[in-house]
């Protein structure tokens, strides 16, 4: 656990990676990212740069998951009871898991991502915390009061396990194992949730663990140890106290302490010697960032999120830290106070990070030269002629015109100057990429420039209209700059029909665009003109309104003649008339059928009722009872907006229907 080798190939982009390469184009750091994580528990974590995988065990979930460089879990290795540490082959090509549940030491394909190999370690032996030193596999194991540590040898034809390596009787449970490539026969080892903490020192070199340095600090409760890549020191993570103290690994005298905050639980030293020193902590920072050996000020701290209920924010999984090779990337374990862990992928964590502050007038007048101030700031100076591009996004530039580059004064502050030449909101953005010690960031300001105002309208508002008649509504723009472009949009009334964009075009020579509305509805037309670099945007309404189409026959008279001039139907008394009315369907709807009876030259209300159409238009009512002679009476249909279901029409009457009994 802990122990991070690389290959030769790795070791030379380590060494080279503090070299400024320059005439190529930077790619821009990807941001910090999370992705939650199918884990119910965290053992260690540990990251593999030839395959750019970070590699995550699960003891209680029985498993180690797989998550590229992005935190996108990828392959699971299932049936690893309890696995807890891991550790990565020289060549990247083997991860070895410590898993107790089986007594043994896993190996897995990290290629293919799949178990490769079991090694028993005995009945009992409860193996945890694997570490490669010395040409083996040492590996902490036992538990109960009584731990050691082991050997696992694979150099020769047969796999060779050796157990009780150390005589005496140091530790109560398995210990946690460190190593590094730079000191290869050096092996630290410290045991978890003891207080005092033991640490203690042994020499693999002749292939037995001897122990060459112990004791008990002031510290408790061990989360997490490693070593500095050159083995000269180890670095410890207890709960107490409140820093990460460095010990050598010589004698285990205490050295240097880089400060944290309350609770560690987990260190990762990267190749290059970067410490990343992480603590358990709901309000403060939850991981610094160091230079090897430096422990005046961070380099960077991160403050977890709160992605849970509590009023702590997420807090970092114990040992749940892990440098890709190259410091590209940290990579962080969290959980919430729901349980749900995280994948948090780190960038530029080696860097100080950078804000950039852009100053910009809040208003100015299009065509008249304007200042934009700003700074770009980090700890540390900046390169000498350090420039960052400046873009101004406008609404003729909506992609983002690129102007000149500034460079930066040697406090980070910059000044340019610049004449709008549209209005509306204009922001200038400030980038800056980065160098080999800050981070990139960017920052923007909005100017406010005045546009003026064009005439936008657009004819038949309130107008009414039969129903199905084409109506042509036609947009008018007045003077503008660059656009002649218009939208014309149709919203019929009605939750059945929506909003529709149904044409967009440049008005003609005239200012004129124009589209042809079937009039079924009561219609909402909306013309948008955008606007341009020097006129503000416009938008008008005109809604206008449609009958419905109704009528209404009688049926099941014996004649039909004039009186007057008005044709009757006639019926017998006894004979009940039948009113056929068709009107125009919508769901639900209903027609009003009003009866009116002809007295003394004046034709007065004799009731009216409501009739649910079918689904056909259609409603048939029969008029029945007592049907008193020689009177004139007449019938009609109307279509009420509301009271006859709907509101998508408006209010329309039908012709009056004429009859008449006799004996």
């Amino acid at each position: 656990m802990r122990t991070r080798r690389i290959s030769t190939a790795t070791s030379l982009a380590v060494l080279f990676s503090s070299v400024v390469l320059v005439g190529g184009a930077a790619n821009p750091a990807a941001a910090d990212s999370s992705k939650i994580l199918p884990a119910a528990s965290v053992g260690d974590i540990v990251a593999d740069g030839v395959h750019q995988r970070v590699f995550i065990s699960d003891p209680t979930g029985g498993k180690v998951l797989v998550a590229d460089y992005s935190g996108n879990v990828v392959g699971t290795i299932p049936s690893l009871p309890g696995v807890t540490g891991l550790e990565l082959s020289a060549d990247s090509g083997t991860l070895y898991a410590g898993v107790p549940g089986v007594d043994a030491i896993v190996t897995i394909d990290t290629a293919a991502l799949k178990e490769s190999a079991r090694y028993a370690t005995g009945n009992g032996t409860d193996p945890k915390f694997p570490a490669l030193a010395g040409g083996k596999l040492w590996f902490g194991y036992g538990g109960g009061g009584s731990g050691h540590i082991g050997s696992l040898d694979l150099s020769g034809a047969e796999p060779v396990v050796t157990l009780d390596h150390e005589t005496n009787g140091t530790w109560y449970a398995a210990p946690t194992l460190a190593s590094t490539p730079g000191a290869p026969d050096t092996l630290a080892a410290g045991i978890e949730s003891q207080s005092p903490t033991y640490l203690a020192m042994y020499d693999v070199s002749s292939g037995t663990a001897t122990r060459t340095a112990f004791r008990s600090t002031d510290g408790g409760n061990l989360r997490d140890l490693a070593l500095t890549p050159d083995g000269k020191q180890v670095v410890v993570a207890s709960a107490a106290p409140y820093l990460h103290q460095a010990y050598s690994a010589t004698d285990l005298t205490p050295g240097i302490a880089y400060p944290s905050t309350s609770y560690p639980n987990a260190v990762d030293i990267a190749p290059n010697g970067m410490v990343a020193a992480g603590s358990f902590a709901w309000y403060d920072a939850d991981v610094y960032v160091y230079k090897p050996g430096v422990t005046s000020k961070p380099v960077r701290t991160y403050e977890f999120p709160n992605t849970g209920n509590s009023s702590g924010s997420d807090t970092l999984e114990d040992a749940g830290l892990a440098w890709a090779p190259d410091t590209s990337r940290l990579f962080a374990v969290t959980v919430n106070s729901n349980g749900v862990r995280s994948l948090r992928v780190l960038t530029d964590a080696v860097k100080s990070a950078t804000t950039v502050t852009v100053n910009a007038p809040a208003k100015s007048e299009r065509g008249k030269k304007l200042t934009v101030t700003g700074r770009v700031k980090s700890e540390g100076a900046f390169p000498a002629g350090a420039r960052a591009t400046v873009t101004r996004t406008d609404i003729e530039s909506p992609k983002g015109k690129t102007l000149p580059a500034v460079t930066l004064k040697s406090d980070g502050s910059f000044s340019f100057a610049d004449t709008p030449t549209a209005g509306g909101p204009v922001t200038y953005k400030v980038s800056y990429a980065g160098d080999a010690t800050h981070s990139a960031a960017s920052g923007s300001d909005k100017v406010a420039v005045p546009r003026a105002a064009t005439s936008l309208t657009l004819n038949r508002n309130k107008a009414l209209y039969s129903y199905g008649t084409d109506v042509s509504f036609t947009a008018h723009l007045g003077k503008t700059y660059k656009n002649r472009t218009v939208e014309l949009w149709v919203d019929p009334f009605g939750p059945d029909k929506p909003k529709k964009l149904v044409k967009t075009g440049k008005v003609n020579s005239k200012g004129n665009l124009s589209t042809t509305v079937d009039m079924t509805r009561d219609t909402t037309v909306t013309a948008v003109f955008k606007g341009d670099g020097r006129y503000t945007s416009k938008t008008v309404t005109s809604t206008a309104y449609a009958r419905v189409k109704v009528s209404t026959s009688i049926s099941k008279q014996y004649k039909t003649a004039k009186i007057g001039s008005t044709s009757y139907a006639y019926f017998h008394k006894k004979t009940n008339p039948v009113f056929t009315t068709t009107m125009s369907y919508y769901k639900n709807r209903s027609h009003k059928l009003s009866l009116q009876l002809y007295y003394q030259g004046k034709w007065y209300d004799a009731g009216s009722q409501y009739f649910k159409l079918g689904t056909n238009g259609k409603s048939i009512v029969t008029l029945t009872g007592t049907h008193d002679t020689g009177y004139r009476m007449r019938v009609r249909a109307s279509y009420v907006n509301s009271t006859s279901g709907d509101t998508v029409n408006s209010n329309t009457n039908g012709s009056w229907k004429y009859f008449i009994f006799t004996k």
